[in-house]
């Protein structure tokens, strides 16, 4: 039997509606309370035409996001764009109301506003449940303060200002979540450094496996499926931890690799550059070059 197909939530409305809840105040803006959401049985999983941040606590449901599932335990801050599945298994056995808030963005209503271009720049809309931002009780407060200012704002009477005031509050929270996910890949530092320790480890087996020759340069996705984590998340965690991408990281296991074959071995530098996964000994001395300052041949020279 097929898997059922993703139900697709075009609006906020619509949204309100499936969930049992009223019209919303503003038709692309809303703040919904999680204890007043009814849960709708017969939608395994649905996609949604906008963004949606929220936080949980509380939660008697297992969330999958992608291919990930997460248990929430903890209260957690995690942000969906446009377009991504999303699905939940609620516990129906339990008595846990599950409380927090979930805020609804629909693409128009940051038409033509710096936000509109800047929004997909902020990386974690991207990340996976299980990646989500958990926080501390301060910074729990600084974020909840941010949404009731939304909420209220949205909830007055609509006036010229409306808009920008409501952009700024948007372009804060999701600036010191920013900050708040800097502070989580340092501080969370067992999971960070395991990531961290597992990627080395599996750039050094591919690399001596001589898996090179048949699939090349291993890829950021492939990595990061390899390491059970998304992209975006293992790039941002590099980026706070060593400073790197990890394009950057794949870059420097194969510098390390060709230091190697070039300084012990008699290979040609076309030879090395196969081994190594190039197809053309051009594109592999000019990385070379860019990463050391030497050419290939430049640098064995310089060992005789």
């Amino acid at each position: 039997m097929a898997s059922q197909q993703p139900y697709r939530i075009k609006t906020i409305s619509e949204f309100h509606r499936l969930r049992g809840l009223p019209a919303p105040q503003h038709p692309l803006i809303s703040v919904i309370n999680y204890a007043d959401i009814q849960h709708v049985a017969h939608l395994k999983s649905w996609v949604m035409d906008f963004y949606s941040i929220s936080m949980k606590r509380n939660a008697a449901a297992k969330m999958r996001y992608g291919q990930q599932e997460y248990d929430f335990d903890e209260g957690i801050l995690f942000f969906i764009a446009p377009g991504q599945v999303f699905s939940v298994e609620v516990n129906v056995n339990t008595k846990t109301t599950h409380t927090g808030w979930i805020l609804l963005i629909h693409p128009d209503f940051l038409w033509n506003t710096n936000l509109a271009k800047t929004i997909r720049k902020h990386e974690y809309f991207d990340y996976s449940v299980h990646e989500a931002l958990f926080l501390s009780p301060k910074e729990e407060t600084v974020i909840n303060g941010i949404v009731q200012n939304i909420q209220q704002e949205h909830h007055s009477n609509i006036d010229k200002f409306s808009q920008d005031i409501i952009i700024a509050q948007l372009e804060l929270l999701l600036t010191y979540a920013e900050r708040f996910y800097q502070r989580q890949f340092i501080t969370r530092k067992i999971s960070s450094h395991s990531i961290l320790d597992r990627l080395e480890a599996m750039l050094a087996n591919y690399f001596n496996d001589e898996q090179l020759i048949s699939k090349g340069l291993p890829t950021v996705q492939y990595i990061a499926e390899t390491l059970n984590v998304s992209p975006n998340y293992l790039s941002g965690l590099l980026k706070t931890l060593t400073g790197q991408s990890t394009q950057q990281h794949i870059h420097d296991k194969l510098i390390e690799k060709a230091k190697e074959k070039l300084s012990t071995t008699d290979l040609s530098v076309s030879e090395i550059a196969y081994e190594l996964g190039f197809e053309h000994p051009q594109s592999f001395s000019k990385l070379f070059k860019t990463k050391t300052s030497f050419s290939p041949l430049e640098f064995r020279q310089s060992f005789n």
